[in-house]
């Protein structure tokens, strides 16, 4: 079985190589592309990859491929998205097998190299996966009141003497990777205009994933972190720290949380049933409820509107979607 997979994986890459060169002659003329790679097209102006004029360069494989953000360890995961995999399965009539993607930057290159069709993508490395991988957002898990967001917590132990950002000077201050948003680059925009610019007036320790950073401060290996809210209360309800554990000292507006889409090129009516899928899925009777307890259902997202406050964030933190970029979105996650 797995020498099948292993063949059948084969030659879905023979196949999005051919389609990428394909759709990157087609698009050769193209009138506006913004902040998207060569390969890709805005013509309409939404911010996301056109979808290519050329059928010949429409992906519609037997086998859809699925990952979720390594934000956590993607072990954890895998039996989680199990109820959801099987209703896109049932939906698209098509195989769905899981990629446990070990970091941003190895999520964001499979979308790229067609190795991946179906993505939750975390925020930050969004518009990553957007300018240099052709990712379009579908949906994102929305809360009972309505919202779609998550916030940044500024997090230290119970006991610690930091009371303000202005506390974090001369401190060791864990930050997840370079791609994430609330773990660095909303951080690094946020603090510095708060007098506070990390790197010079703290010392910046990359743990590569957000639990890391929220495990790291509960032991005391860090003096505090930058983390998203919603992660913080996953593992608060799993019981990995006690509830008095950590003090939040800084909390933002909310932020879009995980965008969940496709690789833009898959055939159009191959898309249309993946949204139906996210969008019809039963999220209260699946094994994903009792992981995100305060969500109820996928709702549709718009990337231009959601993501606006991001991009300006990362404008401003002098981010560029680039090649070299992209090899520096994060470290692998242990």
């Amino acid at each position: 079985m797995r020498a099948i997979a292993k063949a059948a994986l084969a030659t879905l890459v023979t196949v999005a190589a051919t389609s990428w060169s394909a759709s990157a002659f087609a698009q050769a003329a193209c009138s506006n592309r913004g902040l998207l790679d060569a390969r890709y097209c805005d013509e309409n102006g939404d911010l996301i990859a056109d979808q290519p004029k050329d059928p010949k360069a429409w992906q519609n494989p037997a086998t859809l491929v699925f990952s979720y953000t390594p934000v956590e360890d993607p072990a954890v995961y895998e039996n989680v998205f199990d109820d959801l995999m099987q209703h896109v399965a049932k939906v698209t009539g098509k195989r769905v097998r899981w990629y446990p993607a070990e970091s941003y930057a190895a999520q964001v290159e499979a979308i790229r190299s067609g190795r991946l069709h179906i993505a939750g993508v975390a925020t930050g490395p969004t518009p990553y996966a957007v300018n240099l991988a052709g990712f379009e957002p579908v949906a994102s898990m929305q809360r009972a009141n309505g919202s779609i967001g998550y916030t940044l917590q500024l997090i230290t132990q119970k006991d610690s003497a930091i009371k303000t950002v202005a506390d974090l000077k001369g401190k060791r201050v864990a930050h997840v990777s370079p791609s994430s948003n609330s773990g660095d680059t909303a951080p690094r925009a946020l603090f510095s205009a708060m007098g506070v610019v990390p790197g010079k007036d703290y010392e910046v320790l990359f743990s590569g994933k957000h639990d890391n950073s929220i495990m790291g401060v509960v032991n005391k290996d860090y003096d505090a972190a930058p983390v998203a809210s919603t992660v913080v209360e996953r593992m608060q309800a799993r019981g990995m720290f006690k509830p008095d554990a950590l003090r939040v000292i800084y909390e933002t507006a909310p932020f879009p949380r995980t965008a969940f889409g496709v690789a833009h090129n898959l055939a159009p009516e191959l898309k249309a049933k993946i949204r139906e899928a996210f969008l019809g899925f039963d999220f209260k009777a699946s094994k994903l409820a009792k992981e995100f307890k305060d969500t109820e259902r996928f709702t549709s997202i718009n990337y231009k509107e959601h993501w606006r406050d991001v991009l300006t964030i990362q404008k401003a933190g002098g981010v560029t979607y680039t090649q070299e970029a992209l090899s520096k979105l994060g470290t692998k996650a242990e």
